[in-house]
């Protein structure tokens, strides 16, 4: 027997791959939401930078930073609690001891008033964990935030995850070989290294998730390995799973100032005490060539030019955008899609067709800052969809493309995340 297969065990992807996302996801799986119209601007990220994941190592002195807004001037007495999950983000069945050290549910106390804004609002932050509240498990989490006495019905759920950081990953993300994606789609390929733990069953007993610019919705969960051996993992999409469509670069537009029209703003009014932005009509990128610009990968962050204080001093203002068309797209609606829309989709971020105008309006009312979004079509009965029509698929777009191992033997009760890194694909890569 040769080198080769004396090395590596050849495992076939279609027995042990699952391929799945939110699409198909059990009911019972959490998710990010907020179900309170009046909580607005809602951001989880690393501590130090407010565009970051929301991952951080077990027992380090990472922190994570959840923000958010409540519209109007009576503050509500927020709290919050922490739920283990699985890796298809079910509540795990460890108890709460096990993983919470300290209380097991908290009062957000630090909050303050809008200062010298149009539209009132509290500000809330929380950094976590902390000296009443830290966590002893690496692995999925939810963090539920509700009023007193209401911890079954939070007004929001957010996603994060802790991890041990005790194997490595090395990725690439490249333009496919040989398939029908090769102009519009892009491969994640990545090794796993963990030789510092002893597992007896790699393939079963390690999995990984990939995630496009951190959307959950397209994620690509239980990804099992084509090779395994020497204390690797090798996904090199062999039978062709990695690959997610390219997208396009995010479109953008930029409010920090309320009284200068910047790139892609149309119109700034202010009527019935409200600050209206009008955005420049959006083009139809479908058919057109690849064209590179710097963004966020779809995400945004909240600033102002006049003012000191992001956090209070930024106003909220009703965005408008719209996307002409000749006919209404039949067989589904288009959304406004982006971290903008808490990447859900929802009657907040639905375009409506306007007959008359031949063109797609929809209207939002966000937070001074700068901002990245795109337009996807979601076909009736399913529950996401992708930037094909009126965005166009490349495999030279740049994304980010956020990589989780996880790890479960035979005798844990719970999925441990033993690694993570980012790939960044290139707009040069032509592979």
């Amino acid at each position: 027997m040769n080198h080769f297969l004396t090395s590596f065990t050849v495992v076939l992807l279609f027995l042990n791959q699952g391929l799945s996302s939110d699409n198909g996801s059990p009911n019972d799986q959490l998710k990010d939401e907020v179900s309170d119209d009046r909580i607005k601007s809602v951001q989880i990220y690393k501590e130090g930078w407010s565009l970051s994941y929301p991952v951080i190592k077990l027992n380090s002195d990472e922190k994570l930073v959840l923000d958010f807004d409540l519209l109007g001037n009576d503050p509500e007495s927020y709290y919050y609690t922490y739920i283990h999950c699985d890796r298809d983000w079910k509540e795990s069945s460890v108890f709460q001891s096990d993983y919470i050290n300290g209380q097991t549910e908290d009062q957000i106390e630090n909050y303050k008033s809008s200062f010298n804004t149009k539209t009132n609002y509290i500000h809330y932050k929380l950094t976590f964990p902390n000296d009443r509240m830290s966590l002893l498990l690496s692995g999925n989490y939810i963090i539920k935030v509700y009023t007193q006495g209401n911890q079954e019905k939070p007004v929001m759920t957010k996603r994060f995850m802790i991890t041990e950081e005790s194997a490595a990953i090395k990725a690439n993300a490249h333009r496919p070989a040989l398939t029908d994606s090769y102009n519009t789609g892009q491969q994640v390929d990545f090794t796993v290294n963990f030789a510092g733990i002893r597992v007896n069953d790699p393939s079963r007993d390690i999995s990984s998730v990939v995630l496009q610019n951190g959307k959950w919705f397209d994620a690509m969960f239980d990804l099992k390995p084509d090779l395994v051996g020497n204390d690797e993992l090798r996904y090199n999409s062999l039978l062709v799973k990695n690959i997610f469509s390219g997208g396009n670069e995010y479109r953008s537009f930029d409010t920090k100032s309320l009284y200068y029209q910047t790139e892609f703003i149309r119109k700034i009014d202010f009527t019935d005490e409200k600050y209206q932005i009008f955005l420049v009509p959006s083009e139809n990128r479908e058919f057109k060539p690849y064209f590179y610009q710097k963004d966020l990968n779809g995400k945004y962050y909240v600033a102002i030019k006049e003012g000191k204080n992001m956090d209070t001093d930024a106003d909220y203002v009703y965005i408008y955008f719209t996307l002409p068309s000749i006919n209404k797209v039949e067989g589904g609606e288009m959304y406004v899609s982006g971290d903008l829309a808490n990447w859900a989709f929802t009657a907040t971020n639905k375009m409506i067709f306007n007959q008359d105008k031949h063109q797609y309006e929809c209207s939002m009312l966000l937070k001074q800052g700068w901002y990245n979004y795109e337009y996807i079509f979601v076909k009736n009965g399913e529950t996401s969809g992708e930037p094909s029509v009126f965005e166009g698929n490349h495999y030279e777009t740049e994304n980010d493309y956020l990589i989780l191992v996880y790890y479960r033997s035979p005798k844990d009760r719970y999925d441990r995340i033993i690694a993570t890194t980012v790939a960044k694909s290139s707009k040069q890569d032509s592979n």
